[in-house]
């Protein structure tokens, strides 16, 4: 687990807030009570929205005003379009690069995909199921298609809580499980057409009318994705050093 700095703090729970969807498009983003929260000086709230803002997931006003972005349709339509090409080039590298030991990595990160969804996780789930995708591209070994796949991803979760049905954890479990089959046989035909048809599902559950939310506690929201993403380190930290054998 990566030990985050003050700034890195405040930028992952944001973050993490917003592709779980408890954050919704449209939640302001004020920089002192966001400080307040994280113990931080404005310029660091600052350079963690700036670092959002350039993912697509915040807008920033006039006078330092945020808040989580709100895509439009039109921008949304035109994501998925991007997302699938780069889905599809990330299918042809992987198979052409396929070692046994990525399959076994596919698999285990669907089994976190099953606990969070017996759990009732239904957010977790769906960041996990999103968090395949970037898994997928970090093997292709091309950094830079993974930093743009990356984005993509996070800000369909953004399209998914304007717009979207809730996440169906059993129909994305199978077909990322349909999908490392084909790229076990390095079917590439047949992945790229099981990778089209995944994103299709995605795409028809996200381009729904608008939905309404409920107003947040962001206090109380941030409080708990701050804990996550620091509480890995923390458990580190007060784990006791193993003890050195007694020689006889």
């Amino acid at each position: 687990m990566p030990t985050f700095n003050k700034s890195e703090v405040v930028y992952q729970a944001i973050r993490r807030a917003i592709i779980e969807q408890a954050l919704v498009p449209g939640t302001k983003l004020p920089e002192d009570p966001l400080g307040q929260q994280f113990q931080v000086s404005r310029t660091l709230v600052r350079a963690a929205l700036a670092r959002l803002a350039s993912e697509g997931l915040v807008d920033v006003g006039q006078k330092r005003s945020a808040a989580v972005a709100h895509p439009s349709l039109e921008e949304a339509r035109a994501i998925f379009e991007v997302r699938r090409c780069l889905e599809n080039e990330v299918v042809r590298l992987v198979i052409a690069r396929w070692r046994p030991e990525m399959g076994a990595q596919l698999e285990g990160h669907v089994r976190q995909e099953e606990q969070a969804a017996k759990a009732g996780q239904v957010m977790a789930s769906s960041r996990l199921a999103g968090e395949f995708h970037n898994l997928l591209a970090g093997m292709t070994g091309n950094p830079v298609l993974e930093r743009y796949l990356s984005e993509l991803v996070t800000r369909c979760s953004l399209i998914l809580a304007v717009y979207g049905r809730p996440h169906s954890s059993d129909c994305s479990i199978g077909e990322h499980r349909d999908l490392i089959e084909a790229l076990r046989r390095g079917d590439a035909t047949q992945a790229q057409h099981l990778m089209g048809r995944h994103l299709e599902a995605i795409e028809t559950r996200a381009l729904l009318p608008d939905v309404i939310r409920s107003e947040q506690d962001l206090a109380s929201i941030l409080a708990r994705y701050a804990e996550a993403v620091t509480a890995p380190q923390a458990a580190r930290a007060l784990k006791p050093a193993p003890r050195k054998a007694r020689r006889g």
